[in-house]
């Protein structure tokens, strides 16, 4: 069953930023998972605007969105975003 990663952030630092956007896609991509919505225009059909930015991955399975999430690799990768967004993440089952 498919899984999907997904975030909702603000870039304070866009700099520091693309130094983890640089490092992290080999690793998402290195456990298979793949973009399919990367801060495209939002349109609020209902409810509360939010200008953060969505990013939705796909991942083959839970099991391997936690291998990259989990992975040692990841660590100081996830570092070099601290100072530079704030996020909110969702790991979510497929159908």
């Amino acid at each position: 069953m498919v899984a999907y990663l997904i975030v909702q952030g603000s870039i304070t630092d866009e700099v520091q930023y693309q130094k983890y956007r640089e490092a992290v896609v080999p690793l998402i991509t290195k456990n298979g998972g793949r973009f399919l919505v990367r801060g495209g225009k939002v349109e609020v059909l209902e409810g509360a605007p939010d200008d953060r930015r969505p990013v939705i991955f796909e991942f083959p399975s839970m099991a391997a969105l936690h291998a990259f999430w989990d992975s040692p690799d990841y660590l100081p990768v996830k570092k070099l975003r601290e100072h530079a967004a704030s996020f909110n993440v969702w790991a979510v089952e497929g159908v």
